[in-house]
């Protein structure tokens, strides 16, 4: 069975510095830096000489982004949308979401666009 291992104890300060949260993650600080421009939540303060100040709420969001991509391999906006999910509320149960990708929308797609050609004609 494959243990994932635990997640860091989170230091109780208020800011962490960009390298300070690269090794609470274990990955390199442009790793970082990338996901700051795709993930419009993660938003980190800037110091007056620039640096990055990330709260305790960025670097708990950073974790559940690397699992999202790492652990459970999320494309980059797969797991922008799970994020955006987790804001909404709770995901519905996993029988319906299977059943929501279990059903092939082209059929339908392709007859709502006959009927429109039918409509078009006349």
């Amino acid at each position: 069975m494959n243990q994932e291992p635990p997640t860091p104890e989170i230091p109780d300060k208020l800011f962490f510095r960009i390298g300070e949260v690269s090794k609470l993650l274990g990955v390199p600080a442009y790793v970082l830096r990338f996901w700051e421009t795709e993930f419009a939540v993660l938003a980190p303060k800037k110091s007056d000489t620039g640096h990055r100040l990330f709260r305790r709420k960025d670097v708990e969001l950073l974790f559940r982004i690397k699992e999202l991509l790492y652990e459970k391999r999320f494309t980059i906006e797969g797991a922008r949308q799970s994020l955006r999910q987790q804001r909404k509320g709770p995901a519905p149960p996993a029988e319906i979401q299977q059943s929501l990708f279990a059903v092939d929308p082209l059929p339908q797609i392709r007859e709502e666009l006959v009927s429109l050609l039918k409509l078009l004609d006349h």
